[in-house]
């Protein structure tokens, strides 16, 4: 995302005038009346940004000083949730209102999606009752084309499948999910509206097609 990211975290970036976080949280339901926040890169913006209370919720912060992957970030925030189920987000894609209330029907679900290249995500085997069977993150030969957006319902079972680092010295949360599903039943939600936002160009599309959507 550079040149963007150079004085900004990607998810204050703003995508159609409003930061990436901003039209995360304000997707969410009611029901969500709390949100910790694991930040890395300059992570003292986004506390600023967001305070102690953002969008009318309360906000707690975790810092993951090294980039150590998405399991790491999960796990640092596991003393804040109380031994209670939870959702995650990753704070630089966007998701649509929709798609988040299915998602938080279920106790263990992921949203997934379909796209032309899985190779850069965690791509999914479903079972016939639209259920996770296999995730591999980032293979170089994928079995579908159906993959892992950046939503989660969660409870502290995941915590359980510690994944083993990858070469890269990161700890994926795919990793673990995969594990996870062969003992519990991880219900795939598919998401409705996803843009992911990993180039500049990325919030080019976004933009154009947030506006044919009237958002």
């Amino acid at each position: 995302m550079r040149p963007l990211t150079l004085e900004n975290p990607k998810p204050l970036l703003s995508v159609g005038g409003f930061p990436l976080l901003h039209r995360l949280v304000n997707q969410f339901p009611e029901k969500i009346e709390e949100i910790i926040i694991v930040i890395g890169y300059l992570g003292e913006k986004i506390q600023k940004y967001c305070g102690e209370e953002f969008l009318g919720r309360r906000v707690s912060y975790v810092w993951q000083k090294e980039k150590r992957g998405t399991y790491d970030a999960l796990e640092r925030a596991r003393h804040l949730l109380n031994d209670e189920p939870f959702a995650l987000f990753f704070a630089d894609d966007i998701l649509d209102r929709e798609t988040i209330r299915e998602l938080l029907q279920h106790p263990l679900a992921a949203v997934i999606t379909e796209v032309p290249d899985p190779r850069p995500f965690g791509v999914i085997i479903l079972n016939l009752d639209d259920t996770i069977a296999e995730i591999d993150e980032k293979p170089a030969a994928p079995k579908s084309h159906s993959v892992l957006t950046t939503a989660y319902a969660l409870t502290p079972h995941i915590f359980n499948y510690a994944p083993s680092p990858r070469p890269n010295g990161e700890v994926y949360l795919a990793d673990a999910l995969n594990e996870m599903a062969k003992e519990h039943t991880i219900r795939a939600i598919r998401a409705k509206t996803w843009f992911p936002i990993g180039t500049p160009a990325d919030i080019e599309r976004a933009e154009v097609a947030l506006k044919e959507l009237g958002d």
